[in-house]
């Protein structure tokens, strides 16, 4: 359970470290799982398993094209350790502290796998602007890393206070050593400081952050990987409201307006309970 001077440090920075929450053999268990899966060897498979920079989201990006960061999409479909995972009960209840939030649901859940030396970056973004079929913008979510996430290897940076600032997507861009920048500043509060922040997270430590909140990751040139699991999470009372297509959109089985529900959106937490799992 998190402190009240971590529930502050979250709302005023938008993002927090917490504690180690998987066991080295823990660890171990979903690296195996996430070979199994990248390999194509389980029966059921996941949402999306590509090469994310394949796809033109970060034309930006100074890359190479042996580059790679390796996504899967809704890996918990795949496997059941990702699955069990994904409904941890100290993350999900966590997750309801941040979020205010009776109810917890997984949105979805990502790897972003960095190869060694191979890794390519993962550009400036927000993370709800790129989710343009839920409402509202208070989603929040637990990054764990599977091996440790540090400078050398590509580990994530953060905009303190930049989840406070709106939707700021088309905006965002880097500079030659990675740094985000505002391509129209004026836009910005007045008291707006963009400056970027290592997040560096231990093997099998959580780390959370709002889903409005500037984050980006560069190259892996080290000789080590870069592994780790984001489950994505919302609130109750976040609504299905499409504004453009999303890889999640041929899952929703409500109406416009109505509570996101359904099977592929499990409910992991309850207040009441704060053991309910899928």
């Amino acid at each position: 359970m998190l402190t009240s001077a971590q529930l502050e440090e979250f709302e005023r920075t938008g993002f927090l470290k917490g504690d180690v929450v998987l066991s080295d053999e823990e660890v171990e268990k979903l690296r195996r799982e996430l070979d199994d899966v990248i390999e194509g060897k389980t029966v059921n498979k996941p949402i999306l398993n590509h090469n994310m920079l394949d796809g033109g989201m970060y034309d930006n990006m100074k890359m190479t094209v042996s580059e790679r960061v390796i996504q899967i999409v809704n890996i918990w479909m795949a496997s059941d350790a990702f699955l069990q995972h994904a409904a941890n009960p100290r993350i999900c209840e966590e997750i309801a502290q941040l979020c205010n939030t009776d109810e917890v649901r997984i949105w979805h859940d990502q790897i972003q796998y960095k190869p060694p030396v191979s890794g390519g970056p993962t550009g400036w973004h927000q993370d709800h602007p790129l989710w343009p079929i839920i409402q509202p913008a208070n989603l929040v979510s637990a990054w764990v890393a599977l091996d440790d996430a540090v400078i050398e290897n590509g580990c994530m940076w953060m905009v303190p206070g930049s989840h406070k600032w709106g939707n700021q997507q088309k905006y965002l861009a880097s500079d030659k050593d990675f740094m985000p920048y505002h391509k129209q500043p004026e836009l910005l509060p007045e008291d707006a400081v963009v400056e970027a922040v290592p997040f560096e997270i231990k093997k099998g430590q959580v780390g959370y952050h709002h889903c409005l909140t500037w984050h980006g990751s560069p190259h892996n040139k080290s000789q080590l990987k870069r592994r780790a699991i984001a489950v994505h999470y919302m609130p109750g009372h976040t609504r299905y409201e499409p504004t453009a297509n999303h890889p999640m959109h041929d899952y929703v089985r409500v109406k416009p307006g109505e509570l996101l529900t359904g099977d592929h959106f499990p409910l992991v937490y309850t207040r009441s309970s704060s053991a309910e799992t899928v």
